[in-house]
């Protein structure tokens, strides 16, 4: 089957879509941000939307005094349920000695309604004793959960173990997490956590991890354990683990969120010399015990909105990407797909959680859940695909990433978009 497959930005600037998120709850706009280039979010000044229908292009906010040091802005995403966009936003004090890092970004927020008038998400204070809710490193690649009221993130400490990554997540507090004033220091309107533990040296054969990423909301409203009990927030996240051989290998883990245990515990802010701690009662779980683990290509989970099944990439037998399914109640892991190629980037499930959109060989296929079967959307493509296609929340239409040749010849990220059949 092929499609026709239209252009949605004309601009010559660059239109990157985030992994996820990209559509506004109407499944009118299409969110982006300026770069022409995954990894140049410090020297990207530009967050906007594009309507769907009419191709019309907004600004919702431009940095000030951008260079190529930063502050930088990017990976942008809609909550699922108001006009509201939340993105990575470097620090206002960037600077060739002190650039846009993964350490020095927090989470930014724009209200379609009112472009350039930022305000954040998570604070950050980097002056002990530091205050509960705050952290003081940076935050990335945020996800809302299905209800709208949470955000998790990943996030790397500024001053202890920079390197360390790990997953938080932000829950709402009506009074807001104020800082002193000072550099590097902001406030925020949620309360934010660490809910992963990592360590530096993982002991081989244990559930230890030295890395905590990529993770994905389980289920719109959580999941059922085997119990029948219902957890109504929880993240599924990829750990790195050393096997028995002391090879590192990608498992999944599992933490339940409990926003009223994140309140309450004002100690795990951390104390000066340290990074900040799970807050008590908070536990990950490893599901998966696999030989091989997932693939090493950058991909973030997804969820069935059930919450009884997490997707990921797995290689084969031949080494070739391949989606997986993992269930959540046993950790049992089945290969979906026996393509004679590898999946490319990371993937998205449609709304109803029956189909999965994702690019190989430079085209999108649609794996359908229910029948088994992958099929390609789009042939002859000559500009080079990249990322996660979207599913719109409300129309038969999935958008992606794909390089387009301006006038003098150069590569344009633009974006794309293909009306799928009923």
């Amino acid at each position: 089957m092929t499609v026709k497959n239209n252009s949605l930005t004309v601009l010559p600037a660059g239109h990157t879509l985030h992994h996820n998120g990209v559509f506004s709850k109407d499944g009118q706009w299409i969110v982006f941000d300026g770069r022409n280039d995954d990894t140049k979010i410090g020297e990207t000044s530009t967050i906007g939307i594009v309507n769907v229908g009419t191709g019309e292009e907004k600004i919702l906010y431009r940095t000030q005094n951008q260079t190529i040091y930063g502050p930088g802005v990017g990976a942008v995403s809609f909550s699922p349920v108001t006009d509201k966009v939340i993105f990575i936003h470097g620090l206002a004090d960037a600077n060739q000695e002190k650039p846009y890092a993964m350490s020095r970004r927090t989470g930014v927020g724009i209200d379609i309604s009112q472009p350039n008038h930022p305000f954040y998400y998570d604070a950050r204070d980097i002056n002990a004793p530091y205050t509960p809710g705050s952290l003081r490193g940076g935050t990335h690649s945020h996800g809302w959960s299905g209800d709208g009221k949470l955000i998790s993130f990943t996030y790397n400490d500024e001053l202890i173990d920079p390197n360390l990554r790990v997953v938080g997540v932000m829950v709402p507090f009506s009074k807001g997490v104020n800082v002193e004033s000072g550099q590097g220091n902001n406030d925020g309107i949620m309360f934010s956590a660490i809910v992963t533990n990592v360590v530096r040296s993982p002991r081989p054969g244990s559930d230890e991890i030295n890395k905590a990423f990529d993770e994905c909301w389980v289920g719109e409203n959580g999941y059922t354990q085997a119990s029948g009990q219902h957890v109504p927030y929880a993240i599924a996240f990829q750990g790195n683990v050393l096997n028995n051989e002391g090879k590192q290998i990608t498992e999944v883990f599992i933490v339940d969120i409990d926003p009223g245990k994140i309140l309450v515990d004002s100690l795990a802010v951390g104390k000066s010399g340290e990074r900040p701690q799970v807050p008590k009662g908070i536990h990950q779980r490893r599901i998966t015990f696999s030989k091989k683990g997932l693939s090493d290509t950058r991909h973030w989970l997804r969820s069935s909105p059930d919450g009884k099944f997490i997707y990921a990439l797995a290689k084969d037998q031949d080494e070739l990407n391949q989606l997986a399914q993992i269930d959540v109640s046993t950790g049992d892991m089945t290969l979906l797909t026996s393509n004679p190629f590898s999946i490319d980037y990371s993937f998205n499930l449609n709304k109803e959680g029956t189909k999965i959109a994702y690019v190989a060989q430079n085209s999108v296929y649609i794996f359908d859940l229910i029948t088994g079967v992958s099929t390609k959307l789009l042939n002859q493509e000559k500009g080079k695909i990249i990322g996660a296609p979207s599913f719109s929340p409300r129309d038969p239409l999935l958008v992606f990433n794909q390089y387009i040749k301006d006038r003098n010849g150069k590569d344009i990220l633009q974006i794309r978009k293909v009306s799928l059949p009923n």
